[in-house]
């Protein structure tokens, strides 16, 4: 694995979205690769962030609904008559 093909799994390797295989691949060029290693840590501390920072709003439960609602309609089959 390169920089650039560890660059592009890194979302996907912080969101535990890879296979077993390819995390082995990413955390193997991680501890050998510092200006990667550098990356994955900035990404993972922004990650950590967001998530602290989003986590403690909710929206109100009429609100989650209505936009339930609207979703559901803008994403039915059209009707046909």
């Amino acid at each position: 694995m390169d920089c650039d093909d560890c660059v592009e799994r890194l979302y996907a390797f912080l969101d535990t979205e890879l296979t077993k295989a390819e995390i082995i691949e990413v955390r193997s060029h991680l501890e050998g690769c510092d200006d990667c290693d550098d990356n994955f840590l900035f990404e993972a501390r922004f990650l950590q962030q967001l998530r602290d920072c989003c986590t403690t709003d909710v929206a109100p439960a009429e609100l989650r609904q209505r936009v339930i609602l609207k979703l559901r309609a803008a994403s039915a089959p059209p009707t046909t008559t």
